[in-house]
Protein backbone atom coordinates (compact mmCIF):
# COMPACT_ATOMS: atom_id res chain seq x y z
CA UNK A 1 0.00 0.00 0.00
CA UNK A 2 2.74 2.46 0.96
CA UNK A 3 4.79 1.92 -2.19
CA UNK A 4 1.75 2.14 -4.43
CA UNK A 5 0.59 5.40 -2.84
CA UNK A 6 3.90 7.19 -3.24
CA UNK A 7 4.74 5.89 -6.71
CA UNK A 8 1.53 6.94 -8.31
CA UNK A 9 1.47 8.84 -11.58
CA UNK A 10 3.53 12.02 -11.57
CA UNK A 11 1.41 13.73 -14.21
CA UNK A 12 0.77 17.38 -13.31
CA UNK A 13 -2.52 18.25 -11.74
CA UNK A 14 -4.37 21.40 -12.62
CA UNK A 15 -3.59 24.28 -10.27
CA UNK A 16 -6.18 25.96 -8.17
CA UNK A 17 -5.97 28.62 -5.47
CA UNK A 18 -5.21 27.33 -2.03
CA UNK A 19 -8.30 26.09 -0.25
CA UNK A 20 -10.44 26.10 -3.39
CA UNK A 21 -11.96 23.23 -5.36
CA UNK A 22 -11.83 23.13 -9.15
CA UNK A 23 -15.22 23.54 -10.72
CA UNK A 24 -16.75 22.60 -14.03
CA UNK A 25 -16.83 19.43 -16.08
CA UNK A 26 -13.21 19.71 -17.16
CA UNK A 27 -12.08 19.60 -13.56
CA UNK A 28 -13.83 16.32 -12.84
CA UNK A 29 -11.23 13.89 -14.20
CA UNK A 30 -8.41 15.78 -12.54
CA UNK A 31 -10.06 15.64 -9.17
CA UNK A 32 -10.87 11.98 -9.68
CA UNK A 33 -7.26 11.15 -10.48
CA UNK A 34 -6.03 12.96 -7.43
CA UNK A 35 -8.54 11.26 -5.19
CA UNK A 36 -7.65 7.88 -6.63
CA UNK A 37 -4.10 8.05 -5.26
CA UNK A 38 -4.23 10.30 -2.21
CA UNK A 39 -7.43 11.80 -0.82
CA UNK A 40 -7.23 15.52 -0.21
CA UNK A 41 -6.09 16.02 3.39
CA UNK A 42 -5.27 12.33 3.85
CA UNK A 43 -1.94 11.35 5.33
CA UNK A 44 0.24 9.76 2.60
CA UNK A 45 1.31 6.15 2.97
CA UNK A 46 4.99 7.16 3.02
CA UNK A 47 4.33 9.20 6.16
CA UNK A 48 2.64 6.24 7.85
CA UNK A 49 5.53 3.95 6.91
CA UNK A 50 8.08 6.42 8.26
CA UNK A 51 5.98 6.76 11.39
CA UNK A 52 6.14 3.00 11.88
CA UNK A 53 9.93 3.09 11.52
CA UNK A 54 10.16 5.88 14.10
CA UNK A 55 7.76 4.10 16.45
CA UNK A 56 9.84 0.92 16.51
CA UNK A 57 13.15 2.79 16.69
CA UNK A 58 11.94 4.96 19.55
CA UNK A 59 10.93 1.92 21.56
CA UNK A 60 14.53 0.78 21.24
CA UNK A 61 16.19 4.11 22.05
CA UNK A 62 13.84 5.11 24.86
CA UNK A 63 14.38 1.78 26.60
CA UNK A 64 18.00 2.85 27.07
CA UNK A 65 17.30 6.54 27.66
CA UNK A 66 14.78 5.80 30.42
CA UNK A 67 17.30 3.99 32.64
CA UNK A 68 20.61 5.60 31.67
CA UNK A 69 20.41 8.80 33.80
CA UNK A 70 19.68 6.87 36.98
CA UNK A 71 22.38 4.31 36.16
CA UNK A 72 25.03 6.98 35.56
CA UNK A 73 24.24 9.26 38.49
CA UNK A 74 23.29 6.68 41.11
CA UNK A 75 25.07 3.55 40.02
CA UNK A 76 28.33 5.03 38.71
CA UNK A 77 28.32 8.16 40.88
CA UNK A 78 28.63 10.61 38.00
CA UNK A 79 28.47 14.31 38.95
CA UNK A 80 25.74 16.60 37.55
CA UNK A 81 28.37 18.36 35.41
CA UNK A 82 29.60 15.03 34.06
CA UNK A 83 26.05 13.98 33.31
CA UNK A 84 25.47 17.32 31.61
CA UNK A 85 28.44 16.58 29.37
CA UNK A 86 27.12 13.15 28.41
CA UNK A 87 23.61 14.51 27.96
CA UNK A 88 25.00 17.26 25.77
CA UNK A 89 26.82 14.69 23.66
CA UNK A 90 23.44 13.27 22.68
CA UNK A 91 22.60 16.61 21.07
CA UNK A 92 26.09 17.77 20.08
CA UNK A 93 27.18 14.77 18.04
CA UNK A 94 23.80 14.68 16.34
CA UNK A 95 24.27 18.30 15.33
CA UNK A 96 27.78 17.74 13.96
CA UNK A 97 26.58 15.33 11.28
CA UNK A 98 23.05 16.62 10.69
CA UNK A 99 24.18 19.10 8.04
CA UNK A 100 26.17 16.39 6.29
CA UNK A 101 23.18 14.04 6.36
CA UNK A 102 20.86 16.73 5.00
CA UNK A 103 23.23 17.63 2.17
CA UNK A 104 23.97 14.02 1.18
CA UNK A 105 20.26 13.18 1.12
CA UNK A 106 19.62 15.95 -1.40
CA UNK A 107 22.15 14.48 -3.84
CA UNK A 108 20.62 12.67 -6.80
CA UNK A 109 21.03 8.99 -7.59
CA UNK A 110 21.24 7.47 -11.07
CA UNK A 111 17.45 7.41 -11.33
CA UNK A 112 17.25 11.14 -10.63
CA UNK A 113 15.68 10.68 -7.19
CA UNK A 114 17.16 12.20 -4.07
CA UNK A 115 18.94 9.83 -1.68
CA UNK A 116 16.79 10.56 1.34
CA UNK A 117 15.98 6.91 2.03
CA UNK A 118 19.56 5.69 1.59
CA UNK A 119 21.00 8.24 4.02
CA UNK A 120 18.20 7.61 6.52
CA UNK A 121 18.86 3.87 6.32
CA UNK A 122 22.54 4.40 7.16
CA UNK A 123 21.56 6.51 10.17
CA UNK A 124 19.03 4.02 11.50
CA UNK A 125 21.46 1.15 10.91
CA UNK A 126 24.29 2.89 12.75
CA UNK A 127 22.12 3.44 15.82
CA UNK A 128 20.95 -0.18 15.72
CA UNK A 129 24.54 -1.40 15.73
CA UNK A 130 25.27 0.63 18.88
CA UNK A 131 22.68 -1.09 21.04
CA UNK A 132 24.64 -4.38 21.48
CA UNK A 133 27.77 -2.40 22.36
CA UNK A 134 26.13 -1.26 25.60
CA UNK A 135 26.46 -4.85 26.80
CA UNK A 136 30.25 -4.53 26.79
CA UNK A 137 30.96 -0.97 28.02
CA UNK A 138 30.90 -0.40 31.77
CA UNK A 139 32.77 2.89 32.18
CA UNK A 140 31.65 6.46 31.60
CA UNK A 141 34.13 7.23 28.75
CA UNK A 142 33.12 4.13 26.79
CA UNK A 143 29.42 4.75 27.39
CA UNK A 144 29.97 8.30 26.15
CA UNK A 145 31.63 6.97 22.98
CA UNK A 146 28.71 4.63 22.27
CA UNK A 147 26.24 7.46 22.82
CA UNK A 148 28.25 9.61 20.41
CA UNK A 149 28.05 6.98 17.66
CA UNK A 150 24.34 6.44 18.32
CA UNK A 151 23.67 10.18 18.08
CA UNK A 152 25.71 10.31 14.89
CA UNK A 153 23.20 7.88 13.40
CA UNK A 154 20.35 10.04 14.63
CA UNK A 155 21.95 13.10 13.07
CA UNK A 156 22.26 11.38 9.72
CA UNK A 157 18.64 10.18 9.57
CA UNK A 158 16.64 13.10 10.98
CA UNK A 159 16.83 15.58 8.08
CA UNK A 160 16.24 13.06 5.26
CA UNK A 161 13.34 11.51 7.18
CA UNK A 162 11.65 14.88 7.67
CA UNK A 163 12.38 15.79 4.06
CA UNK A 164 10.58 12.65 2.89
CA UNK A 165 7.58 13.57 5.06
CA UNK A 166 7.40 17.11 3.69
CA UNK A 167 7.85 16.06 0.05
CA UNK A 168 5.15 13.39 0.31
CA UNK A 169 2.57 15.79 1.78
CA UNK A 170 0.52 18.67 0.43
CA UNK A 171 1.94 21.98 1.76
CA UNK A 172 -1.37 22.98 3.36
CA UNK A 173 -1.40 19.79 5.45
CA UNK A 174 2.24 19.51 6.49
CA UNK A 175 1.53 20.40 10.11
CA UNK A 176 -0.97 17.54 10.34
CA UNK A 177 1.36 15.10 8.57
CA UNK A 178 4.23 15.92 10.91
CA UNK A 179 1.79 15.62 13.80
CA UNK A 180 0.82 12.12 12.70
CA UNK A 181 4.47 11.12 12.37
CA UNK A 182 5.38 12.61 15.74
CA UNK A 183 2.39 10.88 17.35
CA UNK A 184 3.60 7.51 16.07
CA UNK A 185 7.15 8.37 17.08
CA UNK A 186 5.91 9.29 20.53
CA UNK A 187 3.97 6.06 20.82
CA UNK A 188 7.38 4.42 20.69
CA UNK A 189 8.66 6.85 23.30
CA UNK A 190 5.70 5.87 25.45
CA UNK A 191 6.26 2.14 25.03
CA UNK A 192 10.05 2.30 25.41
CA UNK A 193 10.27 3.23 29.12
CA UNK A 194 7.40 0.87 29.92
CA UNK A 195 9.20 -1.96 28.12
CA UNK A 196 12.42 -1.18 29.97
CA UNK A 197 10.55 -1.16 33.28
CA UNK A 198 8.98 -4.54 32.54
CA UNK A 199 12.24 -6.07 31.29
CA UNK A 200 14.04 -4.95 34.44
CA UNK A 201 11.37 -6.53 36.60
CA UNK A 202 11.30 -9.76 34.64
CA UNK A 203 15.10 -9.99 34.65
CA UNK A 204 15.15 -9.40 38.39
CA UNK A 205 17.75 -6.65 38.17
CA UNK A 206 17.73 -3.81 40.73
CA UNK A 207 17.78 -0.18 39.58
CA UNK A 208 21.34 0.21 40.88
CA UNK A 209 20.16 2.52 43.64
CA UNK A 210 22.64 0.66 45.85
CA UNK A 211 25.20 -0.17 43.14
CA UNK A 212 23.58 -3.54 42.52
CA UNK A 213 23.97 -6.05 39.70
CA UNK A 214 23.92 -5.24 35.99
CA UNK A 215 22.11 -8.23 34.55
CA UNK A 216 18.74 -6.44 34.46
CA UNK A 217 20.27 -3.65 32.38
CA UNK A 218 21.97 -6.13 30.07
CA UNK A 219 18.53 -7.58 29.35
CA UNK A 220 17.26 -4.07 28.49
CA UNK A 221 20.17 -3.49 26.10
CA UNK A 222 19.64 -6.87 24.40
CA UNK A 223 15.93 -6.34 23.80
CA UNK A 224 16.66 -2.79 22.60
CA UNK A 225 19.10 -4.09 19.98
CA UNK A 226 16.54 -6.55 18.57
CA UNK A 227 13.84 -3.89 18.33
CA UNK A 228 16.22 -1.45 16.58
CA UNK A 229 17.01 -4.07 13.92
CA UNK A 230 13.26 -4.45 13.25
CA UNK A 231 12.99 -0.70 12.63
CA UNK A 232 15.71 -0.82 9.96
CA UNK A 233 13.93 -3.74 8.27
CA UNK A 234 10.63 -1.81 8.09
CA UNK A 235 12.42 1.15 6.51
CA UNK A 236 14.02 -0.97 3.82
CA UNK A 237 10.85 -2.87 2.94
CA UNK A 238 8.03 -0.32 3.18
CA UNK A 239 9.41 3.21 2.64
CA UNK A 240 9.60 4.06 -1.09
CA UNK A 241 12.80 5.35 -2.67
CA UNK A 242 11.07 8.17 -4.54
CA UNK A 243 8.76 10.84 -3.20
CA UNK A 244 6.13 12.82 -5.10
CA UNK A 245 8.27 15.96 -4.81
CA UNK A 246 11.31 14.39 -6.52
CA UNK A 247 12.20 16.14 -9.77
CA UNK A 248 14.63 14.08 -11.89
CA UNK A 249 15.51 17.17 -13.97
CA UNK A 250 16.58 19.21 -10.94
CA UNK A 251 20.30 19.81 -10.56
CA UNK A 252 22.04 18.45 -7.49
CA UNK A 253 22.84 21.24 -5.01
CA UNK A 254 26.43 21.67 -3.93
CA UNK A 255 27.56 21.86 -0.31
CA UNK A 256 28.07 25.59 -0.77
CA UNK A 257 24.47 25.94 -1.99
CA UNK A 258 23.27 24.14 1.12
CA UNK A 259 25.21 26.40 3.47
CA UNK A 260 23.98 29.56 1.76
CA UNK A 261 20.35 28.67 2.40
CA UNK A 262 20.51 30.95 5.44
CA UNK A 263 20.34 33.84 2.99
CA UNK A 264 16.63 33.09 2.77
CA UNK A 265 15.09 35.53 5.28
CA UNK A 266 12.40 33.15 6.47
CA UNK A 267 14.81 30.31 7.16
CA UNK A 268 17.34 32.63 8.79
CA UNK A 269 14.77 34.03 11.22
CA UNK A 270 13.44 30.58 12.07
CA UNK A 271 16.94 29.21 12.70
CA UNK A 272 17.83 32.17 14.92
CA UNK A 273 14.74 31.63 17.05
CA UNK A 274 15.33 27.89 17.29
CA UNK A 275 18.84 28.60 18.59
CA UNK A 276 17.73 31.22 21.13
CA UNK A 277 14.98 29.03 22.53
CA UNK A 278 17.18 25.93 22.51
CA UNK A 279 19.76 27.71 24.66
CA UNK A 280 17.21 28.03 27.45
CA UNK A 281 15.34 24.71 27.16
CA UNK A 282 16.34 22.31 29.93
CA UNK A 283 16.96 18.76 28.67
CA UNK A 284 14.45 16.02 29.39
CA UNK A 285 16.86 14.08 31.60
CA UNK A 286 17.55 17.05 33.89
CA UNK A 287 13.84 17.83 34.09
CA UNK A 288 12.99 14.27 35.13
CA UNK A 289 15.75 14.31 37.73
CA UNK A 290 14.35 17.56 39.16
CA UNK A 291 10.84 16.09 39.23
CA UNK A 292 12.06 12.95 41.02
CA UNK A 293 14.16 14.80 43.61
CA UNK A 294 12.12 17.92 44.19
CA UNK A 295 8.80 16.06 44.45
CA UNK A 296 10.27 13.14 46.43
CA UNK A 297 9.29 10.33 44.08
CA UNK A 298 10.57 6.80 44.80
CA UNK A 299 13.66 5.92 42.76
CA UNK A 300 11.91 2.89 41.31
CA UNK A 301 9.38 5.13 39.55
CA UNK A 302 12.02 7.18 37.74
CA UNK A 303 11.94 5.12 34.48
CA UNK A 304 8.20 5.79 34.25
CA UNK A 305 8.45 9.60 34.27
CA UNK A 306 8.92 9.87 30.48
CA UNK A 307 5.58 8.11 30.08
CA UNK A 308 3.70 11.21 31.21
CA UNK A 309 5.45 13.40 28.66
CA UNK A 310 5.03 10.81 25.91
CA UNK A 311 1.32 10.30 26.65
CA UNK A 312 0.55 14.02 26.36
CA UNK A 313 2.68 14.29 23.22
CA UNK A 314 0.92 11.30 21.67
CA UNK A 315 -2.57 12.65 22.33
CA UNK A 316 -1.87 16.24 21.26
CA UNK A 317 0.59 15.93 18.34
CA UNK A 318 -2.05 15.49 15.61
CA UNK A 319 -4.61 18.09 16.82
CA UNK A 320 -1.91 20.68 17.51
CA UNK A 321 -0.29 19.97 14.13
CA UNK A 322 -3.65 20.58 12.45
CA UNK A 323 -4.09 23.72 14.57
CA UNK A 324 -0.72 24.99 13.34
CA UNK A 325 -1.96 24.61 9.74
CA UNK A 326 -4.88 26.90 10.61
CA UNK A 327 -3.49 29.60 12.91
CA UNK A 328 0.13 29.69 11.77
CA UNK A 329 3.09 27.48 12.64
CA UNK A 330 5.23 30.25 14.12
CA UNK A 331 2.47 31.23 16.53
CA UNK A 332 2.00 27.72 17.84
CA UNK A 333 5.76 27.21 18.09
CA UNK A 334 6.05 30.22 20.41
CA UNK A 335 2.93 29.24 22.36
CA UNK A 336 4.49 25.83 23.03
CA UNK A 337 7.45 27.46 24.76
CA UNK A 338 5.01 29.47 26.83
CA UNK A 339 3.47 26.19 27.98
CA UNK A 340 6.93 24.94 28.93
CA UNK A 341 7.38 28.05 31.08
CA UNK A 342 4.22 27.14 32.95
CA UNK A 343 5.69 23.70 33.66
CA UNK A 344 8.89 25.24 35.01
CA UNK A 345 6.89 27.56 37.23
CA UNK A 346 4.82 24.71 38.62
CA UNK A 347 7.93 22.68 39.37
CA UNK A 348 9.46 25.64 41.23
CA UNK A 349 6.29 26.31 43.22
CA UNK A 350 5.81 25.06 46.80
CA UNK A 351 3.13 22.61 45.61
CA UNK A 352 3.87 18.91 46.06
CA UNK A 353 2.23 15.59 45.39
CA UNK A 354 1.33 13.31 42.51
CA UNK A 355 -1.07 15.82 40.84
CA UNK A 356 1.83 18.25 40.47
CA UNK A 357 3.97 15.54 38.87
CA UNK A 358 1.19 14.75 36.39
CA UNK A 359 0.64 18.42 35.53
CA UNK A 360 4.35 19.07 34.93
CA UNK A 361 4.65 16.05 32.65
CA UNK A 362 1.48 16.94 30.72
CA UNK A 363 2.76 20.49 30.16
CA UNK A 364 6.10 19.06 29.07
CA UNK A 365 4.41 16.79 26.53
CA UNK A 366 2.22 19.66 25.30
CA UNK A 367 5.37 21.68 24.68
CA UNK A 368 6.76 18.97 22.43
CA UNK A 369 3.46 18.51 20.58
CA UNK A 370 3.34 22.24 19.83
CA UNK A 371 6.98 22.63 18.75
CA UNK A 372 8.70 19.48 17.45
CA UNK A 373 6.83 18.65 14.25
CA UNK A 374 5.60 22.24 13.91
CA UNK A 375 9.19 23.52 13.64
CA UNK A 376 9.96 20.98 10.90
CA UNK A 377 6.81 21.94 8.99
CA UNK A 378 7.68 25.65 9.26
CA UNK A 379 11.22 24.98 8.04
CA UNK A 380 9.90 22.97 5.08
CA UNK A 381 7.83 25.99 4.03
CA UNK A 382 10.94 28.16 3.84
CA UNK A 383 13.18 26.10 1.52
CA UNK A 384 12.90 24.75 -2.04
CA UNK A 385 12.08 21.08 -2.54
CA UNK A 386 15.46 20.20 -4.09
CA UNK A 387 17.23 21.42 -0.92
CA UNK A 388 14.65 20.30 1.61
CA UNK A 389 17.03 17.97 3.49
CA UNK A 390 19.73 20.61 3.86
CA UNK A 391 17.27 23.30 4.93
CA UNK A 392 15.71 21.14 7.61
CA UNK A 393 19.20 20.15 8.74
CA UNK A 394 20.24 23.79 9.19
CA UNK A 395 17.36 24.51 11.56
CA UNK A 396 17.80 21.22 13.40
CA UNK A 397 21.55 21.71 13.74
CA UNK A 398 21.16 25.15 15.23
CA UNK A 399 18.64 23.89 17.76
CA UNK A 400 20.72 20.80 18.63
CA UNK A 401 23.92 22.81 19.19
CA UNK A 402 22.01 25.24 21.37
CA UNK A 403 20.63 22.41 23.49
CA UNK A 404 24.12 20.92 23.75
CA UNK A 405 25.34 24.22 25.20
CA UNK A 406 22.30 24.39 27.49
CA UNK A 407 23.06 20.92 28.93
CA UNK A 408 26.63 21.96 29.74
CA UNK A 409 25.61 25.29 31.26
CA UNK A 410 22.72 23.82 33.25
CA UNK A 411 24.89 21.01 34.62
CA UNK A 412 27.55 23.50 35.71
CA UNK A 413 24.95 25.82 37.22
CA UNK A 414 23.35 22.93 39.09
CA UNK A 415 26.70 22.07 40.63
CA UNK A 416 27.13 25.66 41.87
CA UNK A 417 23.67 26.82 42.99
CA UNK A 418 21.62 23.58 43.00
CA UNK A 419 18.96 22.22 40.68
CA UNK A 420 15.95 24.40 41.64
CA UNK A 421 17.95 27.63 41.41
CA UNK A 422 19.39 26.57 38.06
CA UNK A 423 15.86 25.91 36.79
CA UNK A 424 14.80 29.36 37.98
CA UNK A 425 17.59 31.02 36.02
CA UNK A 426 16.68 28.97 32.94
CA UNK A 427 13.01 29.89 33.22
CA UNK A 428 13.82 33.59 33.36
CA UNK A 429 16.11 33.33 30.34
CA UNK A 430 13.48 31.34 28.42
CA UNK A 431 10.84 34.01 29.08
CA UNK A 432 13.14 36.67 27.60
CA UNK A 433 13.94 34.51 24.59
CA UNK A 434 10.25 33.87 23.89
CA UNK A 435 9.67 37.62 23.78
CA UNK A 436 12.66 38.07 21.50
CA UNK A 437 11.56 35.26 19.20
CA UNK A 438 8.06 36.76 18.97
CA UNK A 439 9.62 39.97 17.65
CA UNK A 440 11.85 38.12 15.16
CA UNK A 441 9.14 35.79 13.81
CA UNK A 442 6.96 38.62 12.59
CA UNK A 443 4.69 37.97 9.59
CA UNK A 444 6.97 37.70 6.57
CA UNK A 445 6.64 37.48 2.83
CA UNK A 446 5.12 34.15 1.76
CA UNK A 447 7.40 31.43 0.50
CA UNK A 448 7.70 31.63 -3.26
CA UNK A 449 7.44 35.44 -3.28
CA UNK A 450 9.93 37.69 -5.06
CA UNK A 451 12.49 37.72 -2.26
CA UNK A 452 12.43 33.96 -1.66
CA UNK A 453 12.24 32.08 -4.95
CA UNK A 454 11.69 28.41 -4.24
CA UNK A 455 10.77 25.25 -6.07
CA UNK A 456 8.26 25.81 -8.83
CA UNK A 457 7.55 22.15 -9.50
CA UNK A 458 3.95 21.17 -8.77
CA UNK A 459 3.23 18.36 -6.35
CA UNK A 460 0.67 16.10 -8.04
CA UNK A 461 -2.34 14.73 -6.27
CA UNK A 462 -2.98 17.92 -4.32
CA UNK A 463 -5.07 19.86 -6.82
CA UNK A 464 -2.64 22.79 -6.43
CA UNK A 465 1.01 23.58 -6.81
CA UNK A 466 3.32 23.89 -3.82
CA UNK A 467 4.14 27.60 -4.25
CA UNK A 468 0.46 28.47 -4.50
CA UNK A 469 -0.35 26.54 -1.35
CA UNK A 470 2.60 28.06 0.45
CA UNK A 471 1.43 31.56 -0.44
CA UNK A 472 -1.41 31.37 2.06
CA UNK A 473 -0.91 33.65 5.08
CA UNK A 474 -1.50 30.78 7.51
CA UNK A 475 1.61 28.96 6.20
CA UNK A 476 4.06 31.78 6.84
CA UNK A 477 3.08 33.33 10.11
Amino acid sequence: MYVADSRSSKAPVGSAPAGSTPAGPAAGPVVGQAAGSVRRGAVPGAVIALGAVSLVTDISSEMVTAVLPLYLLTGLGLSPLGFGLLDGIQNGFSALVRLVGGHLSDRRGRDGAARHKAVAAVGYGLSALCRPLLLFVHTVPLIGAVIAVDRTGKGLRTAPRDAMISLATEPAHRGRAFGVHRAMDTAGALLGPLTAFLVLRLAGGPLLADGGERHGYDAVFTVSACVAALGVLILLLFVPNRQRGDDPSASAPSLRDSLTLLRLPGLRRLTLCAVLLGLTTVSDSFLYLLVQRRLDLPVGLFPLLPLGTAAAFLLLAVPLGALADRIGRHRLFLAGHGVLLLGYGLLLSPLRGLPVVVCVLVLHGTFYAATDGVLAAAAADAVPAEQRGAGLALVGTGQALARFACSLLFGALWGVVGGPAALGWSAGALALCVLGAAAVLRPSEPVGGPSEPVDRQPEPGAGQSEPEAANTPEETR
